[in-house]
């Protein structure tokens, strides 16, 4: 009898910690120093506000200097992650426009705002914005041509090239 509640309790400690393991490996993180953009080659860390993240199912994280790139990854992961697959990913999260917060990317409250006039680290950008009123908002205030969903958010919805950076004319990064 002894036995059979050690082996339950242990069953319950080991559970508890897989289950745990899984939370912290779907919660978005902040890139560090080293974490470079997989589709450009920026540096991450210097632009928080723009932070965009895939986490793969073994933990593997890929930071971005924003959701345009992210979705360039997305959208074509084999191309910038050799071996991987989109069916790898496990979540994928955006720097919120308005709280500079992490969202879950695909979250039912989430928008992409495409074409408007705010611009990222590398010129036009695909805004997230949480909460249909708010992003209304910001299509109107900011001039935005679409608001939508993750999932619908295609290839010809992310700007190429470096749109309204200063001094980049007709330069194409890695990747582009």
């Amino acid at each position: 009898m002894a036995k059979k509640f050690v082996i339950s309790i242990a069953l319950i400690v080991l559970f508890l910690f897989v289950s745990s393991m899984n939370v912290m490996a779907t919660s978005p993180s902040t890139p560090s120093e080293k974490d470079k953009c997989p589709v450009c080659g920026m540096q991450v860390k210097p632009y928080p506000n723009w932070v965009a993240e895939i986490v793969m199912k073994d933990g593997t994280r890929f930071f971005f200097d924003g959701p345009k790139d992210m979705f360039k990854f997305y959208f074509n992961v084999k191309k910038y992650a050799p071996g991987r697959s989109q069916s790898e990913i496990e979540a994928v999260y955006v720097t919120e426009y308005y709280s500079t917060k992490m969202v879950d990317a695909k979250g039912q409250d989430v928008y992409f705002i495409v074409g408007s006039d705010v611009k990222g680290p590398m010129g036009m950008e695909i805004v997230p914005v949480k909460g249909k009123e708010h992003a209304e908002t910001f299509m109107k205030d900011h001039n935005g041509k679409k608001m939508l969903r993750f999932d619908e958010v295609t290839m010809k919805d992310i700007p190429m090239g470096m749109k309204g950076m200063k001094g980049m004319k007709g330069m194409k990064m890695k990747g582009m």
